[in-house]
């Protein structure tokens, strides 16, 4: 089980908690005020932090330098942003998400490799995605018969400059979309995945698996 940290224990912030706790995961829940914790249930085990979510003592006190995601979901996006940045480039926390109510800065905050999802798009599911990955397999669509199914895909950072052709390669199945800077992007030839890039992709659900454990490491380098 993994470790996870989120700022912000309001509606969405409590239900993510509740989540990943039921799931056997560790968690700890920032919010700058002590009150909002009573949204969590008394059976939660994880741990309360009362404090700034950016500030360093706070994110220490939550662990999260063991921490495998950080999802920031306060109510301010000047303050999840920097949470967020600050998990990622100093503690160097592998999946952030931050949520975003203009999503007119949603383009900014995607070019600095930072996943966001507007407030009109908002929702427990939608942060599930990008930090728990068996979640991301989940589909957004699946075919009548139930063998195909379109999703996202979690990659590990080593495929960042690799073309869209070589993940297909190495998987077996397709890139449908890329999601970038917050918008849906089709493939061209010569697509390469770029950091911020969310990659969907049309695979055999018996499938699933091998391929999130393939895009969960790097590229194979090939022999010289």
């Amino acid at each position: 089980m993994a470790h996870f940290v989120i700022m912000g224990c309001g509606r969405v912030g409590a239900s993510l908690a509740h989540t990943l706790d039921d799931s056997g995961h560790s968690v700890s829940i920032i919010d700058q005020d002590e009150r909002a914790f009573r949204r969590l249930r008394s059976s939660f085990s994880g741990n309360r932090v009362t404090g700034v979510g950016f500030d360093r003592d706070t994110l220490r006190h939550a662990d999260i330098e063991h921490a495998y995601a950080f999802a920031a979901v306060s109510s301010g996006d000047n303050s999840n942003i920097l949470a967020t940045r600050v998990a990622r480039e100093t503690y160097h926390v592998p999946h952030v998400v931050a949520r975003i109510y203009d999503s007119g800065r949603a383009e900014i905050y995607q070019r600095l490799g930072i996943p966001t999802v507007a407030a009109v798009r908002w929702s427990a599911d939608q942060v599930l995605r990008r930090i728990l990955p068996e979640q991301s397999i989940a589909g957004d669509f699946r075919e009548s018969s139930g063998r195909l199914i379109l999703g996202e895909v979690n990659l590990d950072a080593g495929w960042i400059g690799q073309p869209l052709t070589a993940i297909e390669q190495a998987t077996g199945a397709r890139v449908a979309y890329l999601t970038r800077f917050g918008e849906g992007t089709l493939p061209r030839p010569g697509t390469s995945y770029q950091q911020g890039d969310i990659v969907h992709m049309m695979m055999e659900v018996k499938t699933s698996d091998e391929i999130n454990r393939i895009l969960s490491m790097p590229p194979v380098k090939e022999s010289e």
